[in-house]
């Protein structure tokens, strides 16, 4: 069986509160294998035979479509991507380890272009940077990040990038050593 997490995005956000009881359940009767949630944020941690997360996203979003009345964009990385997401050393020591600072993973739907990766990594304030591995994105903000103002830049917006979910370093960190690949 391989070992997944399916990162859910929206879950927790305004109506959309399912109990994390019936995200299980929906899991477990489509055929799951050690299927446990992680906080009530969307954190779904299962295993399939199936090898594509695609194909594994794609189902689980018509599963939970069908189960909640509403879309979920599912993003599915296997425990051993969500390791490395966590081991990927990105912006300084300094940064990784001030109190202050927030460190966000993004889930990407898709890789980045060139174009949006290079215009990405351009985008710098006084509070945010980006680093970058193929599909997702670190994103370091020195203050709140429901204060930072990078999201509403013209030039970030006109990138369009692809689909996202965020978690904060700390619960995708815990989610790694709670889960470690097998």
């Amino acid at each position: 069986m391989n070992q997944y997490v399916a990162f859910l995005r929206g879950i927790g956000l305004g109506r959309r509160r399912p109990k994390m009881e019936q995200l299980r359940a929906v899991f477990v009767e489509a055929g799951f294998a050690d299927v446990s949630t992680f906080i009530a944020s969307g954190n779904v941690i299962f295993a399939s035979r199936e090898k594509s997360a695609t194909l594994l996203e794609q189902r689980i979003e018509r599963l939970l479509a069908a189960a909640l009345g509403y879309d979920v964009d599912t993003f599915v990385r296997t425990r051993a991507e969500v390791a490395t997401a966590v081991a990927f050393a990105s912006f300084t020591e300094r940064d990784r380890n001030h109190a202050t600072n927030i460190i966000t993973i993004g889930f990407l739907k898709a890789e980045l272009s060139a174009l949006q990766a290079k215009g990405l990594r351009e985008t710098t304030t006084k509070v945010d940077a980006f680093d970058l591995r193929p599909r997702e994105l670190h994103w370091l903000c020195r203050i709140r990040t429901s204060d930072s103002e990078v999201w509403k830049l013209p030039g970030l917006k006109a990138l369009k990038l692809p689909n996202m979910t965020m978690r904060n370093r700390t619960t995708v960190t815990k989610i790694a050593e709670i889960y470690p690949p097998g």
